[in-house]
């Protein structure tokens, strides 16, 4: 791995929390919404990661099937992470009941959206930490770098 590896790595997960910590900020703006576009209360988003993978072939001499296949591809972490996706939750809105709104339904109540805010706070803070790790990690591997070159001047 080399020194720019790191830095690279940390950009990833700088970038994929700032992309969560928006659509946390976009749940929370929506709390009251009940209509939308697409008719209906908004509907809360999680943003989706997956880790990026280094994919490797080999040739080797394993077992009569992988040899069958000439080239195994080996895979192993340590690239960093993507969003994949940004999806909606599935669970049901919270029924309010206020007949006096008018997105009431004929009973009087009123379709909200599922978010909470409490679960979204302390979603934002597990997302500003992350973030704040990244940082950590840059800032390291950034120091590290400058001391490598202070070794040349010697």
């Amino acid at each position: 791995m080399g020194v720019f590896s790191s830095f690279r790595i940390s950009a990833t997960g700088l970038a994929a929390e700032r992309l969560r910590m928006d659509v946390i900020a976009n749940n929370i703006a929506n709390v009251n919404t009940t209509r939308t576009e697409d008719g209906g209360p908004y509907r809360r988003r999680q943003a989706v990661f997956q880790a990026l993978v280094t994919r490797f072939w080999r040739t080797g001499f394993g077992t009569s099937e992988q040899r069958g296949l000439g080239r195994r591809v080996a895979e192993a972490p340590g690239r960093g992470v993507a969003v994949v996706g940004i999806v909606e939750d599935p669970s049901p809105p919270r029924m309010v009941y206020d007949p006096g709104h008018p997105d009431a339904d004929a009973r009087g109540y009123v379709a909200m959206p599922n978010v909470d805010p409490v679960r979204e706070l302390v979603d934002m803070i597990s997302a500003t930490r992350a973030y704040e790790a990244n940082v950590t990690a840059l800032n390291a591997a950034k120091t590290m770098a400058m001391r490598a070159l202070e070794i040349g001047k010697g």
